[in-house]
């Protein structure tokens, strides 16, 4: 390792400096003889002090802090800051707040670091009726790691810009500079523009090729989400780190304790929240990007604040000793219309599910859900978006039914072929198969229709927590569609399900349950061996509502309360009006009386494999 050598500069700055010390602890001595032949004595000085204006003691009381000459101060801000010592002497060079402003955003930027410091959003307010701040008590920071020629390691958090306002028609802009002289310096560019919630941003310089060294500077953001909802656990389970990298594709950190991951040519960022978020945007993708997300929720009932600390570096390229890097904020709702409208990939960071779930969002439920919503309040839009799907899926149903019925009236007969060849499973699946081929039954058929609703179902439980329409609209007792419901409050926390006990979840389960009991329940065989099981999944359902959905957002449980009443009241309608069981059984009798099809190559195939089968059996057991 090279050996630092003193250069001749450093010797005299330093020799100065001690002799303008010396100097002032020599000339000190006359003037406190001075001061002490003219003090006055202690209750005149305390009659003086209480007279004395309040600005007169706050101005004495900054004189006494600053008790350095500036020619001694610039050297040391010199030897400190280099190039950058020019900016530590402005009178700029305070923790001085900055705030620009339209209907929507506030945003105030401090002239230590150039930073937004404070990020509200006007129209919003969380649980408790506090305005919504995205950042706020220094939760958030933006930095840039400067590499010097003279060798420094500088950090702009810790350097002075100076502010100017730049009213651009009914734009309002914000010039930050970190100067190394009057027409050189590094520039933070914010723009405002009335209503929206993104702003510009550009990083740029000028001037400063002979001041900063290498091909690119370290940025670094971090921020510490804030938590805005009633429920910290469920707000928590929709915060991570959402970025888009490669030209399109997106990515995400989910929702565990700790996250570590990296991408490249990343061209948007976003530290997301339940239903806010902070998105950094470029326009010039950045080559690589690293993220950290860590949770902050270890107790729920202690961790109250804040929901995860997020962390994003990337580098910013330096280009013929300049820097030029055109960029985007925002800070607004994490509402699906309000990020499409971009036209920036953004509402990728809406959880809509993956797939044909995420298009069945957003070409059909998002849509149908704003329409009436725009007429309707936001209960009875989640009723008539329920009632609108379930008449969609009514035929899927009415034959899920038929097969159930068919089902139902064969039963005996399987009872019978069961207890005939109890101990030929072989030849009992055989003579089941006949007679489903013969009554023109088929138990999958039931299955089917029930696994093509899956889709819209899974679709469904994406939209309606991520539904920001939803956030603070009421429905009877329920204060809050995009929270839980309270009707009662616990004394006690129980894990799992909370402290507080939630109404449309004991409903919805209740109706769970008779659904169960309509369905599965009607063709439980507790005889045949396996199906003591079914009574598990019986009770499971209901209360996997029950537990876990007490903490859930209560629009999702008005969804899964309307949704299996209207199943129960289509399939009371099927059974009692629609289906008749003698007219089934008589259908099925006469499908016995029809010749059997000539089968196929592959089921002829398939039940000489099963002949042959059973013919070893048999030989097996004469032995």
């Amino acid at each position: 390792m090279e050996e630092k050598k003193f250069d001749l500069n450093s010797i005299i700055g330093f020799a100065l400096i001690a002799i303008i010390l010396i100097w002032m602890l020599y000339s000190s001595k006359d003037d406190t003889a001075q001061n002490e032949a003219d003090v006055n004595t202690p209750a005149q000085q305390e009659q003086i002090t209480d007279k004395a204006p309040k600005e007169f003691n706050n101005a004495t009381a900054a004189a006494d802090k600053k008790v350095l000459p500036d020619s001694i101060q610039n050297i040391l801000n010199t030897e400190k800051y280099g190039a950058f010592a020019y900016s530590a002497s402005l009178t700029s060079a305070t923790n001085e707040i900055t705030t620009i402003e339209n209907d929507v955003l506030k945003l105030s930027v401090s002239n230590k670091g150039g930073q937004i410091v404070e990020a509200k959003l006007k129209n919003f307010k969380t649980y408790d009726s506090l305005p919504i701040y995205l950042i706020r008590d220094n939760n958030a920071e933006f930095n840039l790691n400067l590499s010097t020629t003279d060798n420094r390691k500088l950090a702009t958090k810790d350097l002075y810009f100076q502010p100017e306002i730049i009213k651009k028609g009914d734009h309002t802009a914000l010039s930050m500079k970190l100067k190394v002289a009057e027409d050189k310096y590094l520039e933070y560019y914010y723009e405002l523009k009335p209503g929206d919630y993104m702003l510009d941003f550009a990083v740029r310089s000028n001037g400063l090729n002979q001041v900063l060294s290498g091909d690119e500077l370290q940025a670094n953001w971090k921020l510490k989400a804030y938590r805005h909802a009633k429920s910290n656990s469920y707000e928590n389970r929709y915060a991570e780190i959402v970025w888009e990298y490669e030209n399109g594709k997106d990515n995400y950190t989910g929702q565990g304790s700790l996250a570590e991951e990296s991408d490249k040519d990343v061209s948007w960022i976003a530290f997301k929240q339940h239903f806010f978020t902070s998105i950094l945007l470029t326009d010039t993708p950045f080559k690589k990007a690293d993220f950290i997300s860590k949770n902050l929720i270890e107790d729920e009932e202690i961790d109250t604040t804040y929901l995860k600390a997020y962390e994003a570096k990337f580098p910013i390229a330096i280009k013929g000793g300049e820097i030029n890097q055109n960029m985007n904020w925002y800070y607004g709702p994490s509402d699906y219309k309000t990020l499409k409208q971009y036209d920036r990939n953004l509402d990728e960071i809406i959880p809509l599910g993956w797939g044909i779930f995420g298009w069945i969002n957003k070409y059909f439920i998002i849509p149908f859900f704003d329409f009436i919503s725009g007429f309707l309040p936001a209960g009875i839009a989640i009723i008539f978006l329920t009632i609108a799907v379930k008449l969609l899926l009514s035929p899927i149903q009415y034959k899920q039914y038929v097969s159930q019925a068919k089902m139902k009236v064969l039963r005996p007969e399987i009872n019978e072929l069961n207890e005939k060849y109890k101990d030929n499973a072989m030849k009992r699946q055989q003579e089941t198969m006949k007679l489903y081929n013969k009554a023109g039954a088929n138990p999958m058929s039931g299955c089917l229709p029930s696994l093509m609703q899956i889709p819209v179902f899974y679709a469904l439980f994406h939209f309606f927590p991520s539904a920001f329409d939803l956030r603070q609209k009421s429905f009877l007792w329920a204060e809050d569609l995009s929270s839980y419901d309270t009707i009662a409050e616990l004394p006690f926390h129980i894990p799992l399900y909370g402290d507080h006990i939630s109404l449309f979840p004991i409903l919805a389960s209740i109706a769970i349950f008779f659904y169960m009991m309509m369905t599965t329940g009607q063709n439980m065989q507790p005889t045949q061996p396996g199906m003591p099981n079914m009574k598990f999944i019986l009770y499971l359902s209901p209360i996997f509502m029950l537990v876990f959905f007490n903490n859930y957002a209560s629009g999702l449980s008005v969804y899964y309360l309307t949704s299996n009443l209207i199943t129960l009241g289509i399939m009371l309608v099927i059974k009692n009006f629609i289906i008749d069981d003698n007219k089934i059984l008589a259908k099925i009798e006469q499908n016995k009386q029809k010749p059997t099809k000539k089968k196929g190559k592959f089921a002829r195939k398939f039940q000489e494999i099963m002949e042959e089968a059973e013919k070893q059996q048999r030989n097996k057991n004469s032995k």
